[in-house]
C-alpha cells in the first residue's frame, strides 16, 4: 500500500508548482555575486548557557566561542516552541508552528491522530529552502529532520521540500549517521563554489539530544576535570559537536568563502531534563541507534526558567549567535532585539534579495537592520505560541504548564490551556522573568488575553492537505482523517 507513495506526491507537487501556487517571483531578486551564503546550524536541545562564551563552567565550545568573537550574540532568541518539531516548521514556513496543526513532536501515525496532528509538514507550504532555490541557490540538508518520523515510511523525503541534496535522521528511507553532517556539509560547498552559485544549508545537528552517542577521545578530554559521569557524557557530546562545527568553518575560510557567507548557530528549544532522578543507562532510537539516556542531559538555561517543552524562557529562549565578516559587528552583543525563529525565513530572503511568494503572510519580520547592529528593543508584531501541556502544574515540572503565550511590545503572557490561570512578565526590565506583574497591570493582562482569544479563533480545527500517511486507514479498521 505505501509503494509508490513518494512518486505520487512528487507528481502532485509538480502540478501544485505548474499551478504557480506560491511561486517566488524572481524580480528585484538580487545578482548572484551579492546573495549571501547562508549556513544555518540548529543544535538540538541546546541550553541558552551551554556554551563557554555563556558562562559554562565546564562544556568548552571554543568553534562557537570564536562565532560569538567573530560575530554577534543575541541574548533575547526564541524559537516558536518548546519542542523539536513545531520549532522546525516554523523555521521551514516563518509562519507559527499551530497554523499547521503542529503542537508536538511527530510521532508514529496512532500518537499523531490522537493529538490533531499531521503526520507530516505539508511538502506544499511555502517553504524556505524553495524560495531559495529559485532565487538561485543550491540547497541542502544534513543532520536532524523530524519534520516526519523515520517510523512512517510513506512520509515525504527532505528532497521534497526544496533541497537538491541531503543526508538525514528522523525521517523515511535511509537514516544518516549523525557525525556525518559536518562532512556532507562541507563536500556540499566545495560543489557549490565549483559550480558558482550561492548554497543554503541546514545543518541540524543532533547533539545534545538522546541518545548521547559518545566517541571516547571526547570524554577523554575531560578525564581530570573531576566531572560525575553523567556531566562528563555531556561535555564530551557537545565538545564533538563544537569541533565538527569548527571543521566547517575551516572550511569556509579554506574556500575563501568565510567573507560571503553568514554562519548561524541556535538551538531547536532549551535543554531537556530527567523529571525526577533517573539511574544512567543506555537507551535506544529508531533512528540513530543507542546510547546513553535521559540521566546525561545536563544542560542549563543560563538562569532561565524551565526548560525543554516549556513555554517560559528556558524551554523557547536559546542560543542565537550571527557572524558575517565585514557585515554583522564582531564581538558585539545584542541584549535588546525580541528576535525569533519565525523572523528568519523573510530574514534570509530578504538578504537574498528574494521577493516572497504572492499571497504569503510570514509571522515573523525581517531583522537584517538588527543583524547589523540596529536593535529592537520592543516587538510590534506579536509572538504567539501553542503547546499541549497539563494543568495544575506537574509537581516535579512546576514550569510545564504554559498551553499559550504571547509577546507583544515588551510583555510576555503565559497562560494555561484553559486560559484561567496566567502569568505576565515585562521582558524589557526583567528578561529572566523572575517577578509574575499580573497584578501590578491587568489592563495588559485583559489587552494580552485578548490578543490570545482573537489568534486562536483564527488557527484551524484539523489539519488539512497531503499530510496523512496511509498508515491512518489502519487505525481501528477506519480512516481517522
Amino acid at each position: 500500500m505505501l509503494e509508490g507513495a513518494h512518486v505520487k506526491r512528487a507528481l502532485q507537487r509538480f502540478f501544485w508548482l505548474a499551478a504557480g501556487v506560491f511561486f517566488v517571483a524572481r524580480a528585484g531578486a538580487a545578482p548572484a555575486a551579492e546573495q549571501p551564503n547562508i549556513l544555518f546550524i540548529f543544535a538540538d536541545d541546546w541550553g541558552w548557557g551551554d556554551l563557554g562564551c555563556h558562562g559554562h563552567p565546564y562544556v568548552k565550545t571554543p568553534n562557537i566561542d570564536r562565532l560569538a568573537r567573530e560575530g554577534t550574540d543575541f541574548h533575547r532568541f526564541t524559537v516558536a516552541s518548546g519542542v523539536c518539531s513545531p520549532s522546525r516548521t516554523a523555521v521551514m514556513t516563518g509562519q507559527f508552528p499551530a497554523r499547521w496543526n503542529i503542537d508536538g513532536h511527530f510521532a508514529w501515525v496512532e500518537q499523531n491522530a490522537r493529538r490533531n496532528m499531521p503526520d507530516w509538514l505539508d511538502p506544499t507550504a511555502p517553504l524556505l529552502p524553495r524560495m531559495l532555490r529559485q532565487a538561485g541557490y543550491a540547497t541542502a540538508h544534513y543532520g536532524k529532520w523530524h519534520l516526519a518520523n523515520d517510523m512512517i515510511p510513506d512520509s515525504p523525503l527532505p528532497s521534497e521540500y526544496g533541497y537538491d541534496d541531503y543526508g538525514a535522521f528522523n525521517c523515511a528511507g535511509e537514516q544518516m549517521p549523525v557525525h556525518d553532517d559536518a562532512g556532507r556539509t562541507i563536500s556540499f560547498i566545495e560543489q557549490a563554489k565549483n559550480n558558482g552559485k550561492p548554497f543554503f544549508i541546514n545543518l541540524w545537528m543532533h547533539e545534545p539530544h538522546t541518545p548521547f552517542h559518545v566517541v571516547p577521545k571526547y570524554r577523554w578530554w575531560f578525564r581530570e576535570a573531576g566531572l560525575s559521569e553523567e556531566d562528563e557524557i555531556y561535555a564530551a557530546t557537545l565538545a564533538h559537536a563544537d569541533e565538527r562545527i569548527g571543521q566547517v568553518l575551516a572550511a569556509l575560510n579554506r574556500l575563501g568563502l568565510a567573507e560571503s557567507t553568514l554562519v548561524i548557530f541556535s538551538s531547536d528549544n532549551g535543554p531537556a531534563r530527567a523529571a525526577r532522578p533517573t539511574e544512567l543507562n543506555l537507551t535506544y532510537d529508531t533512528a540513530t541507534g543507542a546510547g546513553f539516556g535521559i540521566a546525561a542531559s545536563k544542560g542549563v538555561t543560563g538562569g532561565r526558567r524551565g526548560y525543554k517543552a516549556a513555554l517560559f524562557e528556558g524551554g523557547i529562549g536559546v542560543p542565537f549567535i550571527a557572524r558575517w565578516p565585514g557585515k554583522i559587528a564582531a564581538g558585539a552583543i545584542d541584549d535588546q532585539t525580541l528576535f525569533s525563529a519565525v523572523d528568519l525565513l523573510p530574514t534570509f530572503c530578504e538578504l537574498a534579495g528574494v521577493s516572497l511568494p504572492k499571497g504569503y503572510k510570514p509571522d515573523g519580520v525581517s531583522q537584517t537592520r538588527a543583524l547589523f547592529g540596529q536593535p529592537y528593543p520592543t516587538r510590534a508584531k506579536p509572538l504567539f505560541w501553542k503547546a499541549d501541556a497539563p494543568w495544575p502544574a506537574p509537581k516535579d515540572r512546576p514550569e510545564h504548564w504554559g498551553g499559550w503565550a504571547v509577546v507583544a511590545d515588551h510583555w510576555k503572557l503565559i497562560a494555561s490551556r484553559d486560559r484561567k490561570h496566567t502569568v505576565l512578565f515585562d521582558l524589557a526590565a526583567d528578561p529572566l522573568e523572575q517577578t509574575d506583574c499580573t497584578k501590578e497591570h491587568p489592563e495588559v493582562v485583559r489587552s494580552m488575553q485578548g490578543l490570545l482569544d482573537e489568534w486562536s479563533k483564527r488557527l484551524p480545527a484539523t489539519p488539512t492537505g497531503p499530510v496523512f500517511s496511509e498508515l491512518r486507514q489502519t487505525l481501528d479498521g477506519n480512516s481517522v482523517q
